[in-house]
């Protein structure tokens, strides 16, 4: 399986976080979920994919180029929306057209209005009145109309109404269907990534807590429920994001250790959200002990 995008070792470093050891890869044909709460580290991963921030160390290959020696060959073939408009609010679609031409050698000025057509966004309107949904699509139109193998998303669906959310699932999917081309879809509203991720990679406080096929993900682990009385103390170990109550508890738990679970213990599969939750409660319990410890 050939991979558009390879991250190995990223290591990124500010004042009160840091990149550690970031590796995954995304192969072609396929889109990738990245996700992760606020403040993981999915942004600055972004940011030094497209060589907007410069690791401390690592390799990242895009299209089996270097990404710092041959960046501008490299972003020939990206497709990039963000959550905001990077287009100059006052130009209509006919004038930002004639901006982004001369950026890219394989532009079509026939796709990129085709593109506004199908999508029903005017060309003579000044783009800072567009709905979000409106510049998410423009955006979209211009990532289309270079012949971009790799488009990549950060947070593109925060803020859109449902109707926005699902026109732009459909047009990620579509994108791929030629097996040439891959979406890595950054994002928090993790409904999106389940119904059209084939990879997920969770990253967690700078680091990659999860990276593989989302039926992978969906297989490992399981929302473990019951009483406290009942669950053996060497699962207990086990357990992720462990939250005790007065009726019971509940946790996260690998599905390598259901075998000889009691019977009293009720279990069901962990969404992608849910998995989220107890990493973040994990946390929680980890600082708590440390402060008690003190």
């Amino acid at each position: 399986m050939e991979n558009i995008l390879e991250i190995n070792g990223l290591c990124k470093s500010y004042e009160g976080f840091a990149l550690r050891d970031v590796s995954f890869a995304l192969p072609k044909g396929y889109i990738m979920g990245f996700v992760g709460q606020n403040g993981s580290g999915k942004t600055t991963t972004i940011r030094s994919i497209l060589n907007m921030a410069h690791p401390d160390s690592g390799k990242i290959s895009v299209f089996g180029l270097d990404s710092r020696k041959d960046s501008v060959k490299i972003r020939e073939g990206l497709g990039i929306v963000f959550d905001s408009l990077y287009l100059a609010d006052h130009l209509d679609a006919k004038h930002i057209e004639m901006q982004l031409r001369p950026f890219y050698s394989d532009w079509s000025k026939e796709e990129f209005f085709r593109r506004l057509k199908a999508f029903g966004l005017p060309d003579n309107k000044p783009v800072g009145e567009f709905s979000k949904g409106m510049k998410m699509k423009l955006m979209i139109a211009a990532a289309l109309s270079h012949n971009a193998r790799l488009m990549i998303l950060d947070e593109p669906t925060s803020g859109l109404d449902p109707v926005a959310r699902d026109e732009l699932l459909d047009i990620l999917t579509e994108y791929i269907e030629d097996e040439e081309r891959s979406v890595l879809f950054s994002t928090h509203i993790t409904a999106d990534v389940e119904r059209i991720a084939d990879f997920i990679t969770v990253l967690h406080n700078g680091k990659v807590w999860f990276s593989g096929t989302k039926d992978d993900l969906a297989e490992s682990y399981v929302v473990l429920k019951g009483s406290e009385e009942d669950l053996p103390a060497a699962v207990r170990e086990k357990c992720i994001g462990f939250h005790g109550y007065r009726n019971g508890f509940e946790a996260l738990l690998p599905t390598d250790h259901l075998a000889g679970l009691p019977g009293e213990l009720e279990h069901e599969k962990a969404s992608i959200d849910e998995i989220l939750v107890y990493i973040a409660k994990e946390d929680k319990n980890e600082r708590a002990s440390q402060d008690t410890a003190v």
